[in-house]
């Protein structure tokens, strides 16, 4: 009977997970109110990623809501701001990191931290928890001239980006935020993850276009352009990405 009871304790947290996931994946896509997306910065441990995130202001992240807002509107939404970007204070806690040879249980068993961790987090005391909870760790380019994997989970509507602590490099951090973002919201990758390559046509932010190279805007979950076979190059900011069709679509901007 015991054993019976736990099985049946096992499926009903099952079933509300599920559940969960579902409720926070349709509720997430309506686009009949704008998200409210929370930054929550972090520091990698060296003064000049302190001092970076020190002069942190929510203009730095304007355009992240004027690419929603110019994409969405793109494919005939109507509501103008799709989402609020919100800076919150900084963490002094590092979010769990991802190692690169998981495996599916390491994967999983990162993603509940994750989800706790970010459930913790949101709790912010006298401020509005966020519906999406985006952790931005801040890297020394010196130090760090390659900064790790971001990762953006739509269960638990939660992500880690890796980023620069450098203005220079405020417009590429966004693309990867926007980038994490989309992913919470159910989008797919749209390159080759042997080279980084994006796929054609959905990677492509013209994929009709004659000649097909140079390629003058990257496709959002591409990350790239490649203004020749072979040659991806990351834009500088926002203004040269768009969301391609399949994007929109996986994030109910259009329907089947």
């Amino acid at each position: 009977m015991w054993k019976q009871l736990r099985i049946l304790v096992l499926l009903l947290i099952l079933l509300w997970a599920a559940l969960h996931t579902w409720m926070d994946r349709y509720s997430s896509t309506r686009w009949q109110k704008p998200l409210w997306v929370g930054i929550f910065p972090v520091a990698d441990g060296s003064g000049r990623s302190q001092s970076y995130i020190d002069s942190l202001t929510p203009a730095q992240f304007a355009d992240i809501e004027a690419f929603f807002s110019r994409e969405a509107q793109r494919y005939g939404r109507a509501l103008q701001q799709p989402i609020h970007v919100e800076l919150y204070p900084q963490l002094r806690d590092m979010p769990p990191q991802l190692e690169p040879h998981a495996g599916m249980l390491g994967a999983a068993m990162w993603s509940l931290r994750l989800r706790w961790f970010g459930w913790r987090h949101a709790q912010t005391g006298g401020r509005a928890p966020p519906r999406i909870e985006l952790f931005v760790i801040y890297h020394d380019p010196e130090a760090h001239p390659v900064a790790p994997d971001s990762h953006g989970l739509q269960k638990g509507l939660v992500g880690v980006v890796h980023a620069f602590a450098t203005p220079a490099m405020n417009g590429s951090n966004n693309i990867v935020m926007a980038h994490e973002l989309l992913h919470t919201l159910g989008a797919t990758d749209k390159y080759d993850p042997r080279d980084g390559e994006p796929l054609f046509p959905s990677g492509f932010a013209e994929p009709q276009r004659q000649p097909l190279y140079p390629q003058d805007k990257a496709e959002i979950m591409a990350g790239r352009r490649l203004v020749a076979p072979h040659t991806p190059v990351m834009p500088p900011s926002l203004a040269q990405v768009v969301a391609g069709p399949a994007t929109a679509l996986e994030i109910r901007w259009t329907r089947p």
